[in-house]
């Protein structure tokens, strides 16, 4: 979703000298001069004035050039340059003109209409030559023409005025500027406003390795490795591929020609309009003209890809392109079918058309990212689009279905309408993955994915993030070119949802979907709402959003019953965060004071009733309410079904009586409210708010449930507290202890059935998730029936060399296999992984390799991983993380990724999550005093680069080691003493 933004920021005020410096000075001729002495030697002192002048002027030129750095220069790592100002037609033009290469963002001078692109790619020495010719509005005078370049060798370059008096501008010089990516062209005249000109570039390239830009990728087909290139320009690597004005406020249209050798075949994001065959057996396809849209936006590949295809009833042809042998196979036909019912489903919700004649799917053996939702070419990684039914399991094919929601979402929320800016990336990218859910919803009712795994999978998790001291504000203000990356994180992706998902309860489902269409998706989003939303009720939505999204973190709501006659409760609301201390070590983060407007709902309940809910509007530090007649024995819940972003705490008293609940009628209570007092009650209890004994209780209910939800919930939070506890003396009490919890629903339950053929999609799927939870849950806790069983599974799959381990569970069994059998079976695995073609069952062979307890072969694999490729470039951070999760390798996970840093930071350092993904996962595990400070060693010698990700990790150790010296004992007295420990 676009915002309008009449206040963006530009660059600060410089010198004007070398701005003054190209002025080009008009020559007047005087038609009579007369001849006299002191005239003469006036005139003669002044030429020399004027040479010694020039001279000067040249030589701090020359120096300037060598500061900006020579025309020969590619590449840069940002500029780290604070701006301000205005981004409108009123901003200070003459303090932009100044230097504008110097400014993170462009100038505001000029405004780009349309690109014609025209490259010519040569797939045997991976480069490709390339001619870009620029139509441009000049919106303010000035002299230079200032475009974004990365990597990109410049050849030649012309600017034509396109106006009365056509022709070719003279250009006073040209040169790179790598420290903010940009090429500068500088002219000798001026650009007049409201004219349109034109300018034309020639340049080369690399077509590279790396991730981004235009980059290529290789597979086997038949034993032979074949290539294919593609790019990846989200949200800064256009300028990698075409000088461009690569800031998402640039729209314009643009018609692209690729001329390749005729073996391959391209694709972009519009049909090919014509297709010309040379007599070198080269061909040029030349694609139809784009919409309006964002640089980033833009895309092509060249492959030796087949597709297969279906038509919408509106008229809409949707191919998907994969390796030969995967269409074959028919492993993107589910991607296929469900796309074709997305785009109309998307089509009604909205109101809008499809706006492209065509959408192409794209799976790439390699990929940064998920998915790229480029306009008319969405381009998949295969293991999020490929699907082979007879081997994968529900959750591969769960997850599969919601990458595809999110990028079809994405044609409306991003491409159609687009943030002019990066600070609000969080609404766009926010809806699109609260869409995942509801968009699931609509093409399997059944699995009820908004109401449920919701919760789990976004609410749940994001709250972890948003807990830290050293969390943000969702939207952010872009300073500099690091910042950019750093608002694309699961703060922008889970906690927009989760807000978005807020709103939408608040207003109601219908009002809020009708609310979208009479909005149009327009820039003014929140302001429409509010004025739809007024028609029915009193809500100024826009304000209660700005609390939510201008402030970081959320509030913990603590309800207090008052034990009186006038059955009142009071609720009190303060910032939640895991470390309480850190408001007296940062005041001035804390001091703040953070208000939120929350809409609370609360029901009363007891053993055999729950009322209707209420909802209450809080927005003072402490408020007291009448919420109806309270008995002693009746409890209150608060956040009904967890559709609000906060977290809910009660006296004692009243979780006692929630806990009771549980224990003797669960399902009085919701299945979203079960899971959400598991996940509310452990974080609570691990910052501090609650004692430690208090979520072992409440988890003493689950053998009594029969849901899915409340399970998953508790074995997330119970593989939290595992990480801290699995290296103690005492390690036996704890895993003890939830074996017994596990136990009958385990025996009850059993394994599923051997493989059998037919479709993987089951009514059931919610029992068959149940079956799978308790069973990893079973097996990581040590039950010895589970080990027993998952190593008869891999040992007849060894002996009879059929694999009959029903999908669902193989990567519980394939783990549990390697952990507990010889150096054997990990070969027999590792090379399962390598003659396999099934995409979901190489991921899951790869994972289970982490697994081993033999420190060498874990050794092994982590070379292998990154010195060969025989580990896909997307899985070597997988590989990394996955060895630490494991106990036997977590250290060997820590110092890998310490010594290889500067290798991994190089290769993965520009692609969005990967560094902070890598960080997280060999730091969250780390929980002593030593492994805190040879983090913090780590950060000074590396020089602190990835800060954001590295502060959050010096947090979240530093969390860990707090919580084992105030809590750790607390935990093992109980478990001690429990009847159920």
């Amino acid at each position: 979703m676009g915002i309008e933004d009449n206040n963006m920021r530009n660059g600060r005020g410089l010198s004007d000298q070398w701005a003054d410096s190209m002025v080009v000075r008009p020559r007047t001729t005087e038609r009579s001069i007369t001849v006299h002495k002191k005239l003469v030697l006036g005139f003669a002192i002044s030429i020399l004035t004027l040479i010694v002048v020039t001279a000067i002027a040249v030589l701090l030129s020359v120096r300037f050039e060598e500061c900006a750095g020579e025309s020969s220069s590619r590449g840069g790592n940002g500029s780290n340059a604070k701006f301000n100002g205005s981004r409108d037609g009123n901003g200070n033009h003459k303090d932009e003109e100044a230097q504008p290469w110097r400014h993170l963002r462009l100038p505001t001078s000029l405004r780009p209409r349309h690109y014609d692109l025209r490259l010519s790619v040569y797939m045997d020495n991976f480069t490709f030559s390339g001619e870009v010719n620029i139509e441009f509005e000049c919106v303010n005078s000035t002299k230079f023409i200032v475009l974004h370049t990365d990597r990109l060798e410049v050849e030649k370059v012309a600017v034509y005025s396109d106006n009365k008096k056509p022709g070719v501008m003279r250009i006073h010089r040209q040169f790179h500027y790598p420290g903010n990516q940009v090429y500068v062209i500088a002219l000798h005249r001026e650009l007049k406003p409201m004219r349109t000109y034109k300018v034309n570039i020639t340049f080369d390239a690399q077509i590279e390795s790396e991730l981004l830009g235009f980059f290529r990728s290789s597979y086997m087909l038949q034993g032979e490795r074949r290539y294919m290139a593609v790019t990846q320009f989200s949200p800064t690597h256009a300028r990698k591929a075409f000088p461009c004005f690569d800031e998402p406020i640039y729209k314009a249209t643009f018609r692209v020609s690729l001329r390749h050798d005729a073996s391959y075949l391209s694709l972009s994001n519009m049909p090919v309009e014509a297709s010309i065959s040379d007599d070198d057996g080269w061909v040029t396809n030349h694609f139809s003209r784009t919409p309006r849209m964002s640089t980033y936006y833009l895309a092509w590949a060249v492959c030796n890809f087949t597709y297969r295809e279906v038509t919408t009833d509106s008229g809409v042809v949707i191919r998907l392109y994969a390796r030969p042998n995967a269409i074959q196979s028919g492993a993107g036909d589910y991607a296929l079918h469900i796309t074709k019912r997305l785009l109309q489903f998307y089509e009604d919700y909205f109101k809008v058309k499809y706006s492209l004649p065509k959408l192409d799917l794209l799976a790439v053996p390699k990929h940064p990212y998920a998915a790229m939702e480029n306009w008319g070419l969405s381009v998949f990684v295969e293991q999020k689009i490929l699907l082979d039914p007879e081997v994968s399991s529900f959750s591969y094919q769960m997850e599969l279905t919601m990458v595809v929601v999110h990028e079809i979402c994405h044609q409306w929320f991003g491409d159609l309408v687009t943030p002019v800016w990066w600070e609000d990336v969080w609404l766009k990218e926010g809806f699109a993955h609260f869409f995942e859910y509801v968009g699931t919803d609509f093409l399997f009712p059944k699995w009820n994915m908004e109401k449920q795994r919701f919760l789990t999978d976004v609410l749940h998790e994001v709250m972890l993030l948003d807990g830290l001291a050293s969390s943000h504000p969702i939207s952010q203000e872009v300073y500099d070119a690091t910042d950019i990356d750093r608002v694309f994180d699961w703060i922008a992706y889970k906690k927009g949802a989760a807000l978005i998902r807020m709103l939408a309860n608040v207003m109601g489902q219908q009002v809020f979907q009708r609310g979208l269409n009479v909005s149009h998706l327009s820039v003014s989003f929140f302001l429409s709402l509010s004025l739809y939303c007024n028609e029915g009720k009193d809500i100024n939505i826009k304000e209660v959003m700005d609390c939510w999204t201008l402030q970081m973190g959320y509030p913990v709501v603590t309800i207090s019953k008052n034990y009186s006659l006038d059955h009142s409760v009071t609720i009190t609301q303060e910032h939640f965060v895991y470390d309480r201390e850190a408001r007296f070590r940062d005041p001035d983060l804390f001091n703040r004071s953070l208000q939120w407007q929350i809409p609370l709902t609360l029901a009363l309940g007891n053993s055999t009733y729950k009322s209707s809910e209420v909802i209450l509007w809080i927005s003072n530090k402490t408020e007291t309410h009448k919420v109806g007649r309270m008995d002693d024995d009746m409890w209150l819940l608060g956040n009904i079904n967890q559709t609000g972003y906060f977290r809910v705490n009660y006296d004692l008293h009243n979780w006692r009586l929630l806990i009771g609940q549980l224990m003797t009628n669960a399902e009085i209570i919701s299945v979203g409210n079960r899971a959400g007092l598991i996940d509310d009650v452990f974080n609570l209890a691990r910052a501090g708010y609650l004692p430690q004994n208090v979520p072992l209780q409440i988890i003493c209910y689950l053998p009594q449930e029969r849901e899915f939800l409340p399970w998953h919930a508790a074995s997330r939070s119970l593989y939290q507290l595992d990480k801290l506890l699995d290296r103690t003396e005492d390690y036996s009490l704890f895993s003890d202890f939830v074996l017994k919890q596990v136990a009958s629903k385990y025996h009850k339950m059993g394994w599923p059935l051997a493989l059998t053929e037919g479709s993987i999609i089951q009514a059931s799927y919610q029992t068959e998730e149940l079956q799978r939870e308790v069973i990893m849950l079973a097996c990581s806790f040590g039950n010895k029936h589970c080990h027993r069983q998952a190593v008869s599974l891999i040992s007849d799959w060894i002996s009879s060399n059929k694999n009959r381990i029903p999908p669902n569970v193989r990567d519980i069994v394939y783990c549990t296999g390697v952990s507990l059998m010889d150096e054997d079976v990990w070969e027999f695995i590792w090379m399962k992984f390598h003659s396999t073609t099934a995409i979901s069952e190489k991921k899951v062979l790869l994972e289970a390799l982490t697994c081993s307890d033999n420190g060498f072969l874990l050794n092994r694999l982590l070379n292998l991983s990154l010195s060969s490729d025989l580990v896909p470039d997307q899985d070597v951070i997988d590989v990394i993380i996955h060895v630490g999760r494991n106990p036997h390798g977590r250290h060997l996970a820590w110092r890998y990724f310490r010594e290889k840093w500067d290798i991994l930071n190089s290769r993965y350092g520009e692609a969005l999550f990967m560094t902070s993904k890598l960080i997280s996962g060999v730091t969250e595990f780390l929980n002593t005093e030593t492994e805190l400070n040879e983090l913090k060693e780590f950060i000074q010698i590396s020089g602190g680069g990835a800060g954001p990700a590295l502060a959050r990790a010096v947090e979240i150790v530093e969390a860990n080691v707090r919580w084992h010296s105030l809590y750790e004992r607390q935990i093992f007295q109980w478990l001690r003493k429990s009847p159920n420990g």
